[in-house]
């Protein structure tokens, strides 16, 4: 799954997903039978993505735990993220000498039809960006693929002269039209594969590859890899 051991680690990377890797059976998990047929395998337990959120709040808050923070959660993918994130960031303030006041506000953007890029991005919704003057920005996002949309992002938002802009980014792909830019912090770099589950999703379909099941709420929450059979059939 991850670099070899004899392999000098990039901590700024994230866990990085070798492009060979070939997941995990979907066999050995459960998810909605619906989509039975449309993934090709579990790319990331939902486990690990816990652990690894857990891990980025604890260096963000070394980073920036001195100050109070304003959230930007980059809707719909980032919310599961975004939630999980900052429920660990409160965990963290509530057990520090020093509390740090968290609000989190809403931006959707939009920049993918089917599986590619528009090449541009589109904001919808989310409250005036002038209320972040001054500031201290943490940026959440779900996937980082070429860096285009956060660099335009970005730059909307340095107009209204925040304090301070951080980025955090679950997923980070490796993508031959990468523009350089790297998220702050990042949990996962992947290979360039369309994935689903844990509130990503390919035309507002497996969102609820994350939804709650009374037996166990954990099952479902994989970030898994769309096949091109589920591309096609999920195809706008």
């Amino acid at each position: 799954m991850a670099r070899s051991s004899d392999e000098a680690p990039d901590y700024g990377r994230g866990v990085v997903i070798l492009d060979n890797w070939p997941g995990y059976d979907l066999n050995l998990f459960t998810y909605p039978q619906h989509y039975y047929g449309d993934l090709d395998s579990v790319l990331i337990p939902h486990g690990i993505i816990v652990d690894r959120i857990e891990r980025l709040a604890k260096d963000i808050m070394k980073d920036i735990g001195n100050c109070d923070i304003m959230v930007l959660c980059v809707l719909k993918g980032g919310y599961k993220f975004c939630a999980d994130l900052v429920e660990h960031l409160k965990n963290i303030s509530r057990n520090s000498d020093r509390f740090v006041s968290m609000k989190v506000d809403f931006i959707r953007l939009k920049s993918y039809k089917n599986d590619q890029s528009m090449g541009e991005m589109q904001i919808i919704g989310g409250e005036d960006l002038s209320t972040l003057a001054g500031k201290n920005v943490l940026i959440v996002e779900d996937v980082v693929g070429t860096g285009r949309t956060m660099t335009a992002l970005l730059g909307n938002i340095r107009k209204y002269k925040p304090n301070m802009i951080k980025v955090a980014s679950l997923l980070v792909k490796r993508t031959p039209r990468c523009d350089g830019f790297r998220p702050d912090y990042v949990g996962f770099e992947i290979p360039n594969v369309f994935v689903v589950g844990y509130a990503l999703d390919y035309n507002e379909y497996f969102r609820d590859l994350n939804e709650l099941v009374h037996f166990d709420p954990l099952l479902l929450q994989h970030i898994c890899v769309i096949n091109e059979h589920g591309k096609e059939k999920y195809r706008v």
